[in-house]
């Protein structure tokens, strides 16, 4: 089991050296990752919003061990050819540690209606599904003529290349219990499902529910190489053995990173601060 930490890119979080410094004390504090999330716009009213890939540079700078990433970027509603190149420069800047975090996006009204795009999920779903064909295309550096039903790169070479080879690792982000993404998950190499309460919107993620998960995505996977699946939840700072309890059990249930989940709400930075500096719960 890998442990991290996962912030959004809003309220509290939109100031990029603060986002730095918590990184820079995730890593010292013995964290394995720092994910932050991707929205352009917050779809519950407005807020401060930081540019995702700002932040990510400061992390990749700002540290020298942990992973890192975006947690999820909204393929669809972002140009494969400069996304190639931004994620490509932070790989070569980290030495080769980022992980590619992708998905639909949340929600589709404010990521894509806010500018007038489709929000008809099959059409979003498919400007997904080309672009990260595109993308693994993009990150081998060879020649690369690609027409799809939606996305175009018309004789086209990217170099340089990431450091990672073949390319970074990407995660598949979804709304458990919709299995419908664990098809395109299980073609990646990992799943990063968000287990919430609905009542409340709390972080509820059960060790039966990510059981549940991981035979599901596996029965959709052909390769035998390795797998992540990405479990964001919350522990206590000032109990170590629950948090470490609760995680285990999570762990037993075949899910590989343990991710602290934070929330764009009032007095969230302090509350991120305290948990990543009493450590991960191992």
């Amino acid at each position: 089991m890998r442990y991290g930490v996962c912030v959004p890119n809003i309220g509290e979080f939109a100031e990029p050296r603060q986002v730095a410094d918590l990184a820079r004390r995730a890593e010292n504090a013995g964290w394995d990752g720092f994910f932050v999330w991707d929205h352009v716009v917050f779809p519950y009213g407005p807020q401060e919003v930081a540019d995702p890939w700002v932040l990510l540079t400061l992390v990749a700078t700002a540290t020298e061990r942990i992973r890192f990433g975006p947690m999820v970027t909204a393929v669809a509603r972002r140009r494969p050819g400069p996304l190639a190149r931004q994620t490509t420069s932070l790989d070569r800047l980290s030495d080769g540690r980022l992980v590619f975090g992708a998905g639909l996006g949340f929600t589709l009204d404010a990521e894509y209606g806010t500018w007038g795009e489709s929000v008809r999920p099959a059409e979003v779903a498919g400007r997904l599904d080309e672009g990260l064909e595109l993308l693994t295309g993009l990150w081998s550096g060879e020649r690369v003529d690609f027409h799809g039903e939606h996305l175009t790169a018309a004789d086209v070479t990217f170099r340089p290349t990431p450091v990672q080879r073949p390319r970074p690792p990407v995660w598949i982000g979804c709304n458990w219990p919709n299995r419908r993404p664990l098809r395109r998950a299980a073609r990646w190499d990992g799943v990063a499902p968000m287990m919430v309460d609905m009542a409340d919107g709390s972080w509820n993620p059960t060790p039966e529910a990510v059981a549940e998960l991981v035979g599901a995505v596996e029965a959709h996977r052909d390769a035998d190489g390795p797998f992540d699946v990405v479990i964001t939840g919350a522990t206590p700072a000032d109990e170590p053995g629950a948090a470490r309890e609760t995680v285990a059990a999570i762990a037993d249930a075949g899910a590989t990173w343990w991710l602290e989940g934070s929330r764009p709400a009032p007095g969230e930075y302090a509350a991120a601060l305290r948990r990543i500096e009493a450590g991960p719960p191992r």
